[in-house]
């Protein structure tokens, strides 16, 4: 990295000491963050972080930003706000899966589904780790926690299911540790119009360390995950030789060299496709049946919703016969002051 590089990296880092514990993921997905903003060269004052209540929304201190540390589960409301009372800002949301699947769940679907041109960073530990360790919506069923010591009898959700239910049009995922996927995926977050959500799984040290291990841990985490690129075939492995078929209407893993299958009858991605079928089945994928996706998985096309507001509002005011104060006291309506 050059000096000029390590420069603007440092420009995003506030002076605000950084108080999450030693060896939680937060701390590499806040160097992610500040690393994308580096080299997406937004200036500090067009950027706004905003953040609920957990251990992921103390990341507003810690960037030389615009932030605000909102209310429990309510960020995403405060978010949509900012960024239509200012859309030249670059807004990102940080929450974490409690905050956003669990009281901010209902903000969290309606924004989606409004499609504003918002990035939101969810992370995900599958705990509630500032309250000390209860289940949380995306707990594993089955899961020991305070809150559930006989083992939780619920489902969890799925973020990126979710998202694409609630029809939203950008969805990626990424792990705490893989700085250089992390910076990838932030990016085309941004570059992206309207609602994006970045699903990194992330561990907490404390209250549930290694729950991704499974997937996460270098030793199999080839085997066990795909990295997805819009226009290449969805090939994984360590020897890069296991790939995804449909098998009627169900995806498929399949060995390239077993059975006749070569490269050329794996699939394609096509991220960009307006139909989210086949990134819900992606979306979706869990070890051990299949490798969990990351990357980009979602990134289609639709309109925006504060650009939209805009247009009309533009619109609006172009038709109006009321231009200023003086049209309308002199419209013809009768005004009483008492």
């Amino acid at each position: 990295m050059s000096d000029n590089k390590k420069l603007a990296f440092l420009e995003y880092k506030s002076d605000q000491n950084v108080r999450w514990c030693p060896g939680c993921g937060d701390h590499a997905i806040l160097n992610s963050l500040q690393k994308t903003m580096a080299e997406l060269k937004i200036p500090n004052d067009q950027i706004a972080v905003i953040s609920g209540i957990g251990c992921s929304s103390r990341l507003p201190y810690y960037m030389s930003t615009y932030g605000f540390h909102t209310i429990h589960g309510r960020a995403s409301a405060i978010a949509s706000g900012v960024k239509l009372a200012n859309p030249k800002l670059s807004v990102w949301q940080i929450t974490g899966d409690g905050d956003a699947l669990a009281i901010g769940g209902n903000h969290f679907i309606h924004v989606i589904r409004r499609n504003i041109d918002i990035n939101i960073i969810l992370f995900n530990n599958q705990i509630y780790g500032l309250t000390k360790g209860q289940y949380s919506p995306t707990s594993k069923r089955g899961f020991i926690s305070k809150t559930s010591p006989f083992g939780t009898i619920e489902y969890p959700f799925r973020p990126g299911e979710l998202t694409i239910g609630a029809r939203g049009y950008f969805f990626a995922r990424t792990i705490d540790k893989e700085i250089k996927l992390s910076v990838e995926v932030m990016k085309a977050a941004s570059k992206h119009k309207g609602t994006s959500i970045v699903e990194v799984l992330q561990n907490c040290v404390i209250y549930n360390d290694n729950t991704h291990r499974e997937i996460t841990d270098k030793k199999f985490k080839d085997d066990r995950t795909i990295v997805l690129e819009h226009g290449k075939p969805m090939i994984f492995g360590k020897n890069r030789n296991k790939g995804l078929v449909l098998d009627g209407t169900r995806l498929k893993v399949v060995t390239i060299g077993e059975g006749g299958i070569t490269e050329n009858d794996i699939l394609v991605h096509d991220a960009h496709c307006e139909d989210p079928t086949i990134h819900l089945k992606l979306a979706d994928m869990e070890y051990p049946e299949f490798p969990v996706a990351l990357g980009v998985i979602r990134d289609a096309e639709a309109p925006v919703y504060d650009q939209c507001f805009i247009e009309q509002m533009d619109k609006i005011k172009k038709e109006s016969k009321i231009k200023s104060f003086r049209d309308l006291v002199t419209s013809g309506d009768v005004w009483e002051v008492k």
